[in-house]
């Protein structure tokens, strides 16, 4: 059979490491543009093509859009969270869903760590100064973080880097996570109450469930100790928005520093003109090494299936035996 796999977007110049690999099993490529198309454009794409396999990054494959393709036999993110495909409707169709789970762990850790020395050493700050034209060491009001307590809210892979590399800056390092963590040396394991109550720097790497959807609102970053720092480098929609602004605004939160938005890619404006508020359009992911990984191993995972194999990473039940 000759299959068709469509790649509904996708974060990177071009289609050719996909295409090549596609196209070197036998199998044809179709691309859709490179900004993602909301449901309904991809529900009529994956009609039009009818593709054995959907490719997709950002852009929504909903319940709809599986529905239009009888012969779907794969949705692989082009990525680690599933918040963007219907898994539920797939499940039910015995369609595989597959992600690639540990491709950019040490990017997404790092991104984490270098805001927090960013803020506890005023990077941004002074170099917005400096370029103003004010040279001022005197207003320096920096930190040691050897001195802080960071909390870590979601301790699975990424959370375990981030806490393997602040450790080696010496802060306490306090994680929660509905796992148990105890197998991690120096890392205390507590409640999100606990954790936030104790926490200067809190940093999220929780995924974006129906459970931890604004899993840090107005009420939790008011347990956070005056003046802190709160990190979002997972779902921009596990933090609200909303209460981060009035934090700024008060001053219950010193800084913010977001690589994920509700919102994305539009950028509220209190955020983009609070002095406080350090903001990346969603790369922690990236890195040249990590974006060659991804797109191989999603790419590779599609063949696999359609070669009648078991994909490596599945993240349902897939097909019924």
């Amino acid at each position: 059979m000759n299959h068709t796999v469509l790649l509904t977007d996708y974060a990177w110049p071009d289609d050719s490491i996909e295409r090549s690999i596609v196209e070197a099993a036998g199998m044809r490529l179709v691309s859709g543009p490179a900004t993602p198309l909301p449901s309904d454009a991809i529900e009529a794409l994956a009609r039009e093509h009818q593709p054995s396999a959907i490719l997709t990054c950002w852009a929504p494959v909903s319940a709809n859009a599986i529905a239009a393709v009888p012969e779907l036999q794969i949705v692989a993110r082009l990525g680690v969270g599933l918040d963007n495909i219907a898994v539920d409707a797939a499940t039910q169709r015995g369609i595989w869903v597959t992600n690639v789970p540990d491709y950019c762990v040490e990017e997404v850790s790092d991104h984490a760590v270098g805001f927090a020395l960013a803020w506890t050493r005023g990077l941004l700050r002074f170099d917005r100064e400096v370029r103003a034209g004010r040279w001022d060491p005197a207003t320096a009001r920096l930190r040691r973080l050897a001195a802080l307590s960071c909390g870590i809210v979601g301790f699975g892979r990424i959370g375990r880097a981030t806490a393997r590399k602040l450790g080696a800056f010496g802060c306490r390092v306090l994680a929660h996570d509905p796992h148990p963590v105890n197998d991690c040396d120096g890392v205390e394991s507590v409640d999100l109450v606990t954790l936030l109550s104790r926490s200067d720097i809190v940093i999220v790497h929780a995924p974006l469930t129906e459970t931890t959807r604004h899993l840090i609102n107005r009420e939790r970053i008011a347990l956070m100790p005056r003046g802190g720092l709160l990190i979002n480098v997972s779902r921009g929609a596990v933090v609200d928005t909303d209460a981060v602004i009035e934090a700024l605004g008060t001053g219950q939160l010193s800084a913010a520093a977001l690589d994920v938005l509700e919102s994305e890619p539009d950028v509220p404006a209190p955020l983009r003109t609070h002095p406080g508020a350090m903001l990346t359009p969603h790369v922690a992911f990236s890195s040249d090494a990590s974006l060659i990984e991804l797109r191989r191993r999603a790419t590779e995972e599609v063949v696999r299936v359609l070669r009648g194999e078991a994909p490596q990473q599945p993240r349902n039940a897939g097909p019924r035996r």
